[in-house]
């Protein structure tokens, strides 16, 4: 019992970390319909300018809201000058384009900040919380994850659900000559649709190397999980890239609690596969309207 109780707080631990890489990627589709395989990279970017201001004797909290002040002002240089040249032509551009930035981004970061791994802090302790003389499976910065995550998904769901601007990000990304006849503003959306994307990035990235090792590629292996997370939910749901990463980091726990670690990509696989082959939307995406 104690086992299956340490087993489900980790993979809900690990659920939301997936979660919060999924929700920028749904950001990012939601606003733009461009899948960004860069988000990754620059969201290791701005953890490491995080680093370094820590390093600096800056208080954490004020190198978190940093951070995303990077990611955001970093997705806006990238959409103005890389993604915006290519817009309107054949979509795949944009998507060989992240993933060239992606393999750049790297490259930057290893020359400016060097290969080896660097311990990142936490804001709050990383031992297991003790109930009595028994340490359950959770601990205190996975509770704030769990937190961060869950208020980033409101605060998406508000944006877009509920507010005229996300109402205007929505319609320049699905039509935006459409849209530029109606008024909205389409290259000021696409680009704020960037920004927002990278700073919830900036968010995931900070909660993935809380009180572990980062290095250039400490986000890599986010990549294919986040991914999975968001097809799983649907990648234009953020109620669905959440339930999609908690579902993935559940099911990859059991896994690895009960089976062995190295089995764990093969199932991550299997859920992809069976997903895409039975409802390639997603489990929570809106039916799609069909012309007749």
């Amino acid at each position: 019992m104690q086992q299956f109780l340490d087993t489900t707080l980790g993979g809900l631990v690990l659920g939301a970390v997936y979660a919060a890489f999924a929700l920028a990627l749904c950001l990012i589709w939601r606003s733009t319909r461009i899948v960004n395989f860069a988000q990754a990279a620059m969201a290791m970017v701005t953890t490491y300018i995080a680093l370094s201001l820590i390093n600096a004797d800056v208080p954490y909290w004020v190198a978190f809201v940093a951070a995303l002040a990077a990611g955001f002002g970093l997705g806006a240089v990238i959409e103005r000058v890389i993604i915006r040249p290519v817009e309107g032509k054949a979509e795949l551009n944009a998507v060989i384009l992240t993933l060239g930035l992606f393999m750049v981004l790297h490259g930057l970061t290893a020359i400016t900040f060097g290969v080896q791994h660097r311990g990142f802090p936490a804001p709050v302790s990383t031992n297991a919380i003790a109930v009595g003389d028994t340490s359950i499976g959770i601990t205190p910065f996975g509770i704030l994850t769990i937190v961060v995550v869950a208020v980033v998904m409101a605060g998406l769901v508000v944006l877009f659900r509920f507010t005229d601007l996300g109402l205007r990000m929505r319609a320049a990304a699905f039509n935006g000559e459409v849209s530029r006849l109606l008024g909205v503003r389409v290259g000021r959306m696409l680009t704020l649709g960037w920004a927002l994307a990278a700073a919830v990035g900036a968010v995931a990235g900070m909660l993935i190397a809380g009180g572990d090792l980062v290095n250039p590629a400490f986000m890599d292996p986010f990549v294919i999980y986040g991914f999975i997370a968001a097809v799983l939910g649907g990648l234009d749901s953020p109620l669905g890239s959440v339930i999609g990463g908690l579902i993935l980091g559940l099911s990859l726990s059991y896994v690895t609690g009960y089976i062995g670690e190295h089995l764990a990509p093969l199932v991550a696989l299997g859920i992809l596969m069976v997903v895409l082959l039975v409802r390639p939307s997603g489990l929570f995406a809106a039916a799609a309207a069909r012309r007749v």
